[in-house]
């Protein structure tokens, strides 16, 4: 469809209809495709997919109307419906303001666009008259209108940070779907249900689901069949469509070598071996939608925060298979106060206080799923046993025959992560699966229904719960192409379709968790690859360290965003959190300075869970490679992670533009040869640090060698200071060892001053 700019207005056309915004008040009006002759000097912007909404995101502010700049194919759902990823946005203001240069694709039905001014340049002279006249000007301003220029700078930047946020909601996260023939709020189930009609779609949607709903309120309370082309219900979760080869002859060896994200066209269709089609639909709730520090618990409507229902559908030949599973916060009055690392989290309500939201929850549930299987995963003991406490107590008042109530702690059960051991959860409710069943539809019509639903939880429900629900989901799939004959009754499912299920779950994850928790699952590469490994325990490090800063600085602002789009009043003052901007950045650079440690501290808790029972963890950290070959060995971020155990040690990497550990060294302590600590070699200039070399042989050959060197905790710290911290850490560092290297023997040499050996 086109986006036209007049005057007045800002006109959408496709075909004979068009749709009319206000740049006065923001109204929606339908309107002939004949009137755009009516407009004052109409001039096409270019294309656009479709209409998001519209929003407010400040009462000081102007209103801004979303669309669909740029979409992705997904894939298509059975019945040829094609399923569309929003990728990019455009932001206009409802206002007599002139836009941004939107991007938008050129319309070729139209030979002009936007005539951009060329940009004039200035010489440093005239630049600077400029900024003398300036001076000049704001230093005879007079108070009250200082005052006005003060408020309205602060109005620009409130705008310009939240503006900033609703462009990453919808084009960093990959969070938002539609699909223009398929309802994707209703699962295959609800959909049966329905009566054949010819309403349109957005009319026959799921509520809990229709994310836009609010932003697009004023066409759906025109009574106007017209309405029903704009209106583009839109979900936030997660799709993924894959075609799967049932083949039992591919070697795990060709599978190792797959990629990562196999894409759906190189996956081969072969007449030998039978396929089906798997999809992955996560659809989150808009009720107490938000960020996990800012939204936990129940509210008192029973809406829970992070609830998430996820359907896996299979379909072969003409039978679709679907079972659907949900995920929501623990529906009692509690929180977590965000403001320090992995807060404790509380009761705010008593337990009388709490029935009633309790059983306004659980009675909305079980009407809309008829029974409830509630797998409850957080810890039995510690800090979290408050939570669980609390929700059992509640299960046990509500006393209601449909809800079963299954407890199994995670962690105890995994520890060590073996993570494998969710197989004991999934052997002991084995039973109530198959007696669950699934939605089975064919061309005739309904052949069997689910009865019941899984409701998974831990804390945040987030990476817990989705290792469970895959497995969950994964007992129900084998079952179902063992039904259909499309997999043996006595074989597993093949090495590469179980691959690609497991990535399909783990991308599933972590979209799940950007969404409520701004980073990635932190028990991913566990649902990809079905192992534990380092590097996924340090990436989890880093990213529960991001979450605790993503909570601290950005969420009061991506809360807000989130309200204003569900049409939910702000109650935080988002202009005295904007005041003080100084006060974060300040606790930004406190951050930024403890962060190496942060992570320090929660690889040794890892690594515990990490090393075998024979090997003792002696200490872990964080520190910088200096090695002169690295082009960005200056930056100041962590990309080292040093660990150490009483028979090896290990050198991780830490990749802070995909945020992640993307490759480690494990080298036993019998290769290190000696410790030396010295100046940071450089190429030219004077060494700003002091830094630490570990000799190693490897493959019995000497010369190789790590260079690492100290985090700065203090920016004004001198070079004293800074080597006085890498001798620390050094001799830290050889005196937790055990064997050859507990009675180190420390020396100094020419180029390195200060030489530790065996």
């Amino acid at each position: 469809m086109e986006l036209f700019q007049a005057k007045d207005h800002y006109i959408l056309q496709s075909g004979e209809r068009a749709l009319w915004c206000s740049r006065r008040d923001g109204s929606l009006q339908l309107r002939a495709a004949t009137d755009l002759l009516l407009a004052w000097n109409p001039i096409c912007l270019g294309l656009v997919e479709g209409v998001i909404g519209k929003v407010q995101l400040h009462t000081d502010l102007p209103w801004w109307l979303l669309l669909i700049r740029q979409k992705a194919l997904i894939g298509k759902l059975p019945g040829d419906h094609e399923v569309y990823k929003i990728t990019k946005v455009a932001v206009i203001p409802l206002s007599e303001t002139e836009p941004q240069d939107l991007e938008l694709e050129l319309c070729k039905k139209h030979h002009f666009g936007i005539n951009k001014p060329e940009k004039i340049t200035q010489s440093p002279d005239d630049s600077k008259f400029l900024l003398k006249t300036l001076t000049q000007i704001k230093s005879n301003v007079s108070a009250p209108n200082k005052k006005k220029i003060k408020e309205s700078k602060e109005k620009e930047r409130l705008e310009k940070r939240l503006l900033e946020e609703l462009f990453k909601m919808f084009m960093d996260s990959d969070s938002f779907y539609y699909s223009l023939t398929y309802d994707l709020t209703n699962s295959v189930q609800r959909q049966s249900a329905c009566e054949k009609t010819d309403l349109p779609l957005w009319r026959k949607v799921d509520d809990r689901f229709f994310w836009n709903k609010h932003m697009i309120e004023d066409l759906i309370i025109t009574d106007n069949s017209e309405v029903d082309f704009w209106i583009m219900p839109i979900i936030q979760g997660f799709v993924q469509i894959e075609e799967l080869v049932v083949n039992y002859s591919e070697s795990s060896d060709d599978e190792k070598s797959s990629p990562e994200t196999p894409p759906q066209e190189s996956t081969c269709v072969d007449d030998i071996h039978p396929t089906f089609l798997v999809v992955l639909i996560s659809r989150r709730s808009r009720h107490r939608a938000g960020m996990r520090y800012k939204r936990r618990g129940v509210d008192k409507n029973g809406n829970v925060a992070n609830y998430v229902e996820t359907e896996q559908l299979i379909h072969v030949h003409n039978h679709t298979l679907s079972f659907v599973q949900t995920r929501g916060s623990v529906p009692v009055f509690w929180s977590q106060v965000g403001y320090r690392y992995n807060p404790r989290p509380r009761l705010d309500k008593s337990e009388s206080e709490t029935v009633s939201c309790f059983r306004a929850h659980f009675e909305e549930q079980l009407k809309n799923y008829k029974k409830q299987v509630i797998i409850n995963l957080v810890d039995q003991t510690g800090r979290e046993k408050i939570i669980g406490d609390a929700y059992l107590k509640q299960v046990l008042m509500y006393n209601n025959a449909n809800l079963t109530y299954v407890s199994f702690d995670f962690h105890e059960h995994c520890r060590g992560m073996k993570f494998e051991n969710v197989q004991t959860l999934t052997d002991a409710i084995h039973d109530i699966i198959l007696d669950m069943k699934w939605c089975w539809v064919d061309q005739a019509g309904v052949i069997c229904k689910q009865e019941g639903i899984f409701r998974v939880n831990c804390m945040d429900c987030l990476d817990r719960t989705n290792v469970v629900q895959a497995a969950i989901a994964r007992v129900v799939m084998e079952q179902q192409l063992k039904k259909l004959g499309v997999m043996p009754p006595e074989q597993p499912l093949p090495v590469k379709c179980n691959r690609i299920y497991q990535i399909i779950w783990a991308n599933n994850g972590d979209a799940i968790s950007r969404q409520y928790a701004g980073t990635a699952a932190l028990k991913g590469d566990f649902t990809r690859t079905g192992e534990r490994k380092l590097a996924g325990v340090m990436k989890d490090g880093v990213n529960s360290a991001n979450r605790y800063y993503l909570n601290r600085f950005r969420d009061a602002y991506r809360q807000a965003v989130i309200d204003l789009m569900q049409g939910i009043p702000v109650t935080e003052d988002l202009y005295s959190i904007f005041t003080k901007e100084k006060e974060h950045e300040a606790l930004h650079k406190e951050n930024l300075r403890s962060h190496q440690e942060l992570i320090s501290q929660l690889l040794q808790s890892y690594m515990k869970m990490l090393l075998p029972d024979d090997e003792k963890f002696h200490g872990g950290w964080a520190l910088i490679d200096c090695d002169p070959s690295l082009i960005d060995a200056t930056h100041k971020d962590v990309d080292v992670l040093l660990l150490l155990s009483n028979s090896a040690y290990y050198v991780a990497y830490y990749d802070d533009e995909i945020d992640k550990v993307n490759q480690y060294q494990r080298l036993s302590l019998e290769a290190l040869e000696k410790i030396e600590i010295g100046p940071e070699p450089t190429l030219f200039g004077k060494p700003k640090f002091s830094c630490m070399r570990l000799h190693y042989k490897y493959k019995d050959m000497s010369g190789y060698f790590h260079t690492l060197r100290a985090v700065v905790r203090n920016p004004d710290e001198d070079g004293k200071g800074r080597a006085a911290n890498l001798t620390k850490t050094s001799l830290a560092f050889a005196l937790r060892t055990e064997g050859p290297w507990h009675k180190a023997r420390i020396t100094y040499s020419a180029s390195f001053h200060l030489s530790i050996k065996k």
